[in-house]
């Protein structure tokens, strides 16, 4: 990033760097990275700025997830569009400014242009994962391995995997977090007692490791094996770039797209049964959105991701095979249509609700440090 130091500031401030927060870069991760760097500001007294890097930013987009989570800024937000390709802009920085990166793509413009110890690297993914072997990949653990800037790790899951996997420097400037799914947001919605149940799978086939054709090909055989029977069941793919589906009796699912994220959680409460599908160790947001709302969920077990009954008996984890996935689906719809066990659960989830709580320990140790 192009910066210049300016002596001084009457406000400090706490910077976001990230790709976009357009209506569908919102959900998940970058809404994560908002509603932190939204809190850690208040805490300061300091401003919120938002920095995006391929796109401008759209303020209402702001103004929408943090007035859902109830969360008013001390300060007016600043939005500064400082796009990778542009040779001229110049962006302002004061030596209290802390910068909250969303990626190693974020963090590595971030790290010339900055002093690193006021780096906080928002790290929600093994990152690696997104790339096969070769120059991407290298770059991205390069910047993983770091040992001159904070880590803040989403789920404990994940820091357990990295620490693991022999990050050392995460082990000792790493903290984690699990996140929260306040109750105003997620929760069971009105269901049609007369309609069909809903079935959700998240589908996102540009994105590989949502294992978007193993889904398919897994909710085929549910439908074959009457695990689904789609007298009873309505079958929604929910994401991105869906293309046109056909299961083999002619069906042809509802595709839902490019919805804010006050639609995606009113759709989510209606939902009886969700498959959601992730390559990595991280549990990913739709399976605990689902299961917040009252729903029950499949998912892939992958490394030290086993079991994830701590979050919820309705999250149901299974081995990346096409029968273990066809027959957790067939536990699950047997739990989705016993609604005493089904809300029993429900009642028992181990979520967190708050996102003040989930974060005040590390937001109480920041703002020491800073």
């Amino acid at each position: 990033m192009r910066t210049y130091f300016l002596p001084e500031s009457q406000t400090r401030r706490v910077n976001i760097v990230t790709d976009s927060i357009s209506s569908g870069s919102l959900f998940g991760g970058v809404g994560t990275a908002l509603i932190f760097a939204a809190l850690l500001a208040n805490k300061l007294n300091a401003q919120l700025r938002i920095i995006t890097r391929t796109e401008r930013a759209k303020p209402e987009n702001v103004d929408h997830v943090l007035l859902l989570y109830g969360i008013k800024l001390e300060h007016e937000v600043q939005f500064k569009f400082a796009a990778f390709y542009d040779q001229k802009y110049e962006l302002d920085i004061v030596k209290d400014d802390l910068f909250i990166t969303t990626s190693w793509w974020t963090t590595a413009a971030t790290l010339p242009s900055v002093p690193n110890d006021k780096i906080i690297y928002l790290l929600q993914e093994d990152e690696r994962m997104f790339y096969p072997f070769g120059d991407d990949r290298l770059r991205c653990e390069t910047i993983l391995r770091n040992r001159n800037i904070r880590f803040l790790i989403n789920t404990k899951l994940l820091f357990d995997y990295l620490v693991h996997d022999g990050f050392d420097n995460i082990a000792a400037q790493g903290m984690w977090f699990e996140p929260a799914f306040p109750v105003q947001v997620f929760h069971p919605g009105a269901k049609d007692q007369g309609g069909k149940r809903k079935f959700f799978f998240y589908a996102r086939p540009n994105n590989l490791r949502n294992l978007f054709y193993l889904g398919i090909e897994v909710i085929e055989q549910a439908i074959v094996q009457q695990v689904l029977d789609l007298e009873h069941w309505e079958i929604f793919l929910i994401g991105k770039d869906i293309p046109t589906v056909t299961f083999n009796d002619g069906y042809t699912p509802i595709k839902c797209e490019n919805f804010s994220w006050s639609e995606y959680a009113e759709l989510v409460g209606t939902v009886d049964l969700g498959l959601s599908l992730m390559y990595t160790p991280h549990p990913s947001y739709p399976p605990l959105d689902l299961v917040a709302s009252g729903a029950v969920v499949v998912t892939n077990r992958f490394a030290n991701k086993r079991d994830l009954s701590d979050y919820s008996a309705n999250l149901i984890c299974a081995d990346l095979d096409h029968n273990a996935l066809v027959d957790a689906l067939r536990q699950a719809v047997a739990i989705a249509m016993d609604s005493r066990v089904r809300e029993q659960n429900y009642r028992n989830n181990g979520l967190l609700t708050d996102w003040q709580q989930a974060l005040d320990g590390i937001i109480q140790q920041l703002s020491g440090e800073a």
